[in-house]
């Protein structure tokens, strides 16, 4: 497991506190299985950041949108303040329809052989996305927020789009071999040298923005899930995999806990059930991660004052409550 704060004598406190007492972080991910409560916690961090840090940018990558209806108000591909703060932005964007500018040949000055290299890159599964998504994170840095939180997508898609830099690596090695052999063809065609120029600067891009995502100083990954087999099973499919990609991953949200207090013992059972899964959280999780659980709320999380709350609830240390077995 990848973590900045992998020490034996390390206490993991169950909130998020040290997160937001983290100046020097820049990019927030936020990430995993669907209905798990992502977004919930995504601007509940952001609103609790922006209390600390001197603007604050929440930017939706799930197609689904949700920041809208948790804020109450419509967003778009450009930052918006949220209403009610002067420090926090948000916008909803989606990474596969965002158009890359490294194969943008819209100039007539570029024909030829050059006008086939949105076609051969394109022969590339999932570049479109892949490249897109490089341009999209290029955009949000040129913006200088303080810090970036990014509500993903579920599990699936995040990891795809957070394995971008291997993929363009991959398919610009391929383009390259292909670009030598007509080289000289490519000499005779204007743009040509200057087209291979862009493609470069693309692919340097890709390469700072991944040094950058592999900087635990400067990134890290907040896992969200909820105590069922589905949700921790893809917890730990995407912990791996952030260790492979290198991203710091400190975090696991635990969303949506049974406590015991004032229980009813309809939900005697379920509480059982969820008891099973923070066990197993526990033993997976609890020495290398703050594990953060938070109650079941009886309400829906929408509006300031219902995200604002249930940060503070992201900021207070609990136990997993986890029902001792007496059979």
């Amino acid at each position: 497991m990848i973590t900045c704060e992998n020490n034996d004598d390390y206490f993991f406190e169950p909130t998020l506190n040290r997160l937001l007492e983290n100046d020097s972080l820049e990019w927030i991910f936020v990430g995993g299985k669907g209905g798990v409560g992502k977004t919930t916690t995504s601007c509940s961090l952001a609103v609790q950041l922006a209390k600390k840090r001197e603007s604050v940018l929440i930017v939706s990558t799930d197609p689904a949108h949700n920041v809208s209806d948790a804020f109450g108000q419509k967003f778009t591909s450009q930052p918006l303040k949220v209403r009610g703060f002067d420090n926090l932005y948000a916008m909803e964007t989606d990474p596969t329809n965002y158009k890359s500018s490294a194969y943008n040949l819209e100039d007539d000055d570029k024909k030829g052989l050059m006008s086939i290299i949105p076609e051969l890159l394109s022969t590339f599964p999932g570049i479109d996305e892949a490249m897109g998504f490089a341009d999209l994170m290029n955009f949000i840095q040129s913006l200088n927020f303080s810090v970036i939180v990014l509500d993903t997508a579920p599990t699936g898609h995040t990891l795809r789009l957070l394995n971008f830099p291997t993929l363009i690596d991959s398919a610009f090695e391929k383009f390259g071999d292909l670009g030598s052999q007509f080289s000289s063809m490519m000499k005779m065609f204007d743009g040509g040298a200057n087209e291979n120029n862009q493609l470069d600067k693309f692919r340097a891009l890709t390469h700072s923005i991944c040094e950058t995502f592999r900087d635990a100083s400067r990134t890290t990954f907040v896992c969200v899930c909820i105590p069922e087999f589905l949700s921790v099973y893809e917890t730990e499919r995407l912990i791996l995999q952030l260790a492979n990609n290198e991203i710091d991953v400190s975090y696991i949200v635990v969303n949506q806990v049974i406590f015991p207090n004032r229980l009813y013992e309809n939900f005697m059972s379920r509480r059982k059930i969820q008891s099973k899964y923070l066990k197993q959280v526990k033993e997976l999780y609890s020495e290398n991660f703050h594990v953060i659980p938070v109650p079941l709320r009886p309400y829906e999380v929408r509006g300031i004052k219902a995200i604002n709350s249930f940060g503070e609830l992201l900021l207070q240390p609990r136990e997993l409550p986890i029902v001792e077995d007496t059979n």
